[in-house]
């Protein structure tokens, strides 16, 4: 390599550096225009998703008004506007990296692997990866899946974790990938499939909401173990400073643990239904001990 050629991919280096530097951050634009804009879930119950009036509701919601309340404060605006974005599993990185949203706070779940994409908050929830399934069922865990067909959502750990599963221990089931939660559970509930395979709580959700519950049951020791999180622009420390600080008071107050009760163990909108999901072990430590540490 010669010595001119060194040189310009330094000076391409240190442009891009200096641009870096020079760009606005989220707590810069969002001071600028007093806009805060939010991804959200429309089926991720409960932790975000829309109710029958087309209201965005959940756990995970709710830490991020709390968040905006911080943002507003720490801005010292008089007001800031939210606007609600629409995000699936399929393109929330996407719109994070390109700035259509500033903060999704959903069932988006932090890992090693997804810090190359994107900078994530403290946790807000751990969870299990199981299975839903008929009550009547003969499967009770993974390894009965063999000759099954299994559903799981496109996109998210839990698809990745299946395929790798099947391939591993050569389960010979058939892997059915929907679009967001509510089809794979159409999926499971039509006969398409013998089970769902998702984060527990969010099997919880999907059994709270079908029309005879008890119908259903969730089975199966865990495969892998979730931390769930918010989810901001790569690199953008200042804004995480912040996100961080606001989830750390909720819980180190004890609103965290309300707003836990609130969502798993009472009716939640719009149609009353209780997940009867209790605080774990691993949530009570997460509450004592905030923290950003990937499970993985």
């Amino acid at each position: 390599m010669n010595r001119f050629f060194r040189l310009a991919l330094f000076l391409g280096a240190l442009l891009a550096a200096t641009a870096s530097l020079a760009a606005p951050g989220t707590l810069d634009r969002i001071r600028a225009e007093g806009v805060i804009h939010l991804g959200y879930r429309a089926s991720s119950a409960p932790f975000s998703y829309l109710d029958a009036n087309g209201k965005v509701q959940g756990y995970s919601h709710e830490f991020a008004l709390r968040i905006v309340e911080a943002v507003q404060r720490h801005l010292g605006l008089k007001k800031l506007e939210i606007r609600l974005v629409p995000i699936t599993s399929q393109n929330r990185f996407l719109l994070v990296d390109s700035g259509r949203i500033d903060l999704e706070c959903g069932s988006t779940t932090h890992n090693q692997d997804r810090e190359r994409l994107a900078t994530f908050s403290n946790t807000l929830f751990i969870a299990g990866t199981r299975l839903l399934t008929r009550s009547n069922s003969k499967i009770h865990d993974f390894d009965d899946l063999g000759g099954q067909r299994v559903v799981t959502t496109a996109g998210t750990t839990s698809d990745q974790l299946l395929y790798r599963l099947n391939a591993e221990r050569e389960i010979a089931m058939t892997i059915l990938s929907a679009r967001d939660h509510d089809d794979a559970f159409a999926t499971l509930e039509a006969g398409r499939a013998s089970a769902y395979m998702m984060d527990d709580a969010l099997l919880y959700g999907a059994r709270a909401k079908a029309a005879r519950p008890a119908d259903w049951h969730v089975t199966g020791k865990p495969k892998s173990f979730e931390a769930y999180a918010c989810m901001l622009k790569k690199g953008d420390l200042a804004f995480k400073r912040v996100v961080d600080e606001a989830i750390v008071a909720s819980m180190r107050s004890g609103e965290a643990e309300r707003l836990y009760a609130q969502w798993f163990t009472q009716p939640i909108p719009a149609h009353g239904l209780n997940l009867e999901f209790p605080l774990s072990d691993a949530m009570r430590a997460l509450f004592r001990n905030p923290n950003d540490e990937p499970l993985e």
